[in-house]
């Protein structure tokens, strides 16, 4: 079991945030996911979940890759180190495109229930990557 939830992760990193595959993010997020890391009184739903990548990360973000680190999986959960890069060549959340390389660090814990993401929980340094890229806009 903890084998499977872990390749179910690498997929979703892979062709959901990586290549912005809908069709995978349809058959790897739940109807009922909810993203525990979402800011207060901003949706934690599994479209809005689907909005970050599809409209905030890959817009903002060419040659986007995720690299994942390291693993642990246990009973239905996955913990992720992982890297996402990419160059900034698109406006990220109204941050001119500097051309630069961007290396956002995440660490995140997800339920698998069914083969799907159930719920999420997650820390990232994405608001440092903007205040360096504010820098230099």
């Amino acid at each position: 079991m903890s084998e499977h939830n872990k390749a179910v992760v690498r997929r979703f990193n892979q062709q959901v945030i990586a290549e912005g595959d809908r069709q995978a993010f349809d058959q790897l997020v739940g109807e009922n996911f909810i993203n525990r890391s979402a800011p207060a009184g901003a949706p934690s739903d599994r479209e809005s979940l689907w909005h970050t990548f599809d409209q905030i990360l890959r817009p903002a973000f060419s040659h986007l890759q995720v690299h994942v680190e390291d693993q642990i999986a246990e009973r239905d959960w996955v913990t992720t180190r992982k890297t996402i890069t990419g160059v900034h060549s698109g406006s990220l959340m109204g941050i001119a495109p500097t051309g630069l390389p961007v290396t956002i660090a995440v660490i995140d814990m997800v339920r698998i229930e069914e083969g799907k993401y159930a719920e999420h929980w997650g820390m990232n340094t994405l608001a440092a990557v903007m205040t360096q890229l504010k820098q230099f806009a």
